[in-house]
């Protein structure tokens, strides 16, 4: 059902003189309400589905969180906007190392040369290789090695100067 229908169905209701209609499907339940006159039409949208698991709300409400961010945020772009920053080109798992036993790809300070490899992102048991688009200073790691990532999230901060 799209906003539309929707919006017919409440003129309809308006119109009918009912003063409350429920409406529930597979996928949707709306409530529609209407009083004396049709300027205090009410209506209640809700989506029917599964609960969300207990793992993933904090990270909803983080996220939520991280959409607003304060002033001091905005000056530390300012900084940052002379460096390049290399983002994730896939959803998966990043990492520093080749493997656990291995020296780290690059470090902070460390010069890099376009086609340079920065980091592996596991996705679905398959190890891509991250190289360099770019030449430069790696100035700043913004990952935690072995923790996920998202597509077009920032890696790494590179001075190409």
């Amino acid at each position: 059902m799209d906003l539309k229908d929707i919006q017919n169905l409440i003129k309809f209701v308006a119109k009918s003189g009912a003063s409350e209609v429920k409406l529930e499907m597979e996928d949707i339940k709306i409530t529609i309400k209407t009083g004396s006159d049709p300027e205090t039409t009410t209506l209640q949208y809700a989506p029917v589905a599964t609960q969300m698991p207990q793992a993933f709300a904090p990270l909803a409400e983080s996220r939520a969180q991280t959409e607003t961010p304060p002033a001091s945020t905005a000056a530390k772009a300012d900084d940052n906007s002379k460096y390049i920053t290399i983002k994730s080109p896939i959803i998966g798992t990043f990492y520093r190392k080749p493997a656990p036993d291995k020296p780290l790809f690059v470090e902070v300070g460390q010069t890099i040369a376009e086609g340079d490899v920065l980091c592996i992102i596991e996705a679905m048991k398959l190890f891509n290789e991250i190289e360099s688009e770019v030449s430069g200073k790696v100035i700043k790691i913004l990952v935690d090695d072995s923790s996920p990532v998202e597509f077009d999230q920032p890696l790494f901060l590179v001075d190409p100067s």
